[in-house]
């Protein structure tokens, strides 16, 4: 990949900064770096006030085709679009769900009509979406969903359970996996539902975590229902539709992910010149380290999204989403821990009661689900070995 930039992507580049120099300004300038991983409900109204302001703008979906909406940006603008932001320290958008994943989804996997009906709603932000994969038996291994759905007239009638459902508690739909083919297992006779949320048969229960807040949800089914023609490409495909799905999860979103990760690195160095332990030379090399790993991550998300670009599969381009999301999951837990060493003692005291967590305490506690959520370490693993390697397959006990 090209890693210069044309003139026209600086002018590009220089667009998007003027553009949230201007408009991060008044009551928006609050907003400045608030929301994120672990702190999703952090001034969830006035984010989405701000989002929504992004949409009346154009500066949403800006890799969508122009007919769907978007800017149809190209790879390296659509980069430069996501480092802005983050260089900004603009707040963390409400919609990723249904802008990165599901809107990419139906463009590729979706009928016209599923098309016209939400890709206006996802793009102005008026419709919130959430994600109905994982379940209590089936989350890093998601073949083995036992969500059931069958077809009653013309709508499909659900039951089950869903967890780990983040932002559940402020959408109106879900997009679920379920198994549509009795007796069927693992791959087979699952489809890929698009249900309402607000309906008697669904019931949204907030998990508590670590940080103390409540992103992640238990969504439970009991005769929840949707229209017959909700189902994205055909009854029984569903695998093949949710596995484009997480194709696009680790799109170039994650570049402007690293852009934040480099504050988050900055601001440790500067906690251990701060307290003085930047004097200890095993906290100096961890933190040389760490920028190094950085960079290095980096110019591997670039790689990747160019084999994706030029149309190589994960196994073709070296099975790269496995290896970047490997990378930045063990890089960014290995920054809590760092931050815990930097801090020293004052990290095992909250600043006040009940449960008042600096950034760095809410760095550590949030990390450690990187290497769980998105793909296990065990199961990115296994994919490289098995599908990049063709080494054999892992026993089953």
């Amino acid at each position: 990949m090209d890693l210069t930039y044309s003139d026209e992507d600086q002018r590009f580049r220089a667009d998007v900064r003027g553009w949230l120099e201007e408009h991060l300004t008044g009551d928006f300038a609050t907003l400045r770096g608030l929301g994120g991983s672990g702190r999703e409900q952090e001034a969830y109204g006035d984010r989405l006030a701000w989002n929504r302001h992004l949409a009346e703008h154009g500066w949403t979906c800006v890799g969508w085709p122009t007919e769907y909406g978007g800017r149809g940006l190209g790879l390296m603008q659509q980069v430069i679009f996501h480092e802005e932001y983050a260089r900004a320290n603009a707040p963390s958008r409400v919609n990723h769900l249904g802008e990165e994943l599901l809107g990419p989804t139906l463009i590729a996997f979706g009928s016209d009509a599923q098309k016209e009906r939400f890709l206006p709603g996802i793009r102005a932000v008026e419709e919130l979406w959430c994600q109905g994969y994982s379940e209590p038996g089936a989350g890093s291994d998601l073949a083995n969903v036992q969500t059931k759905a069958r077809l009653d007239g013309e709508e499909w009638v659900i039951d089950g359970q869903k967890v780990w459902t983040s932002n559940a508690q402020d959408a109106a739909w879900i997009f679920v996996l379920a198994r549509t083919e009795p007796g069927s297992t693992r791959h087979h006779g699952l489809s890929f539902l698009l249900v309402p949320l607000d309906q008697e048969g669904v019931e949204i229960r907030p998990i508590e975590q670590l940080t103390g807040d409540s992103e992640f949800n238990e969504v439970f089914f009991t005769g929840a229902r949707t229209s017959a023609d909700l189902v994205v490409g055909e009854p029984g495909d569903g695998w093949r539709v949710a596995m484009g799905l997480l194709g696009f999860e680790r799109g170039v979103s994650t570049l402007g992910q690293q852009v934040g990760f480099a504050r988050e690195l900055d601001g440790v160095v500067a906690l251990a010149k701060d307290n003085g332990a930047f004097d200890d030379p095993v906290i100096r090399d961890r933190l040389a380290r760490s920028r190094v790993e950085l960079e290095v991550m980096r110019l591997n998300a670039l790689r990747g999204l160019s084999a994706t670009v030029a149309g190589e599969g994960s196994s073709s381009g070296g099975g790269a989403a496995s290896i970047a999301k490997l990378v930045w999951a063990n890089w960014h837990r290995d920054l809590g821990e760092l931050a815990m060493a930097v801090a020293g003692p004052d990290g095992l005291t909250v600043r006040g009661a009940p449960y008042d967590l600096d950034p760095w305490q809410r760095l550590f506690l949030f990390s450690r689900a990187d290497t769980i959520y998105g793909g296990s370490d065990e199961i990115q693993r296994n994919i490289l070995a098995e599908r990049v390697l063709h080494l054999p397959k892992e026993p089953k006990g």
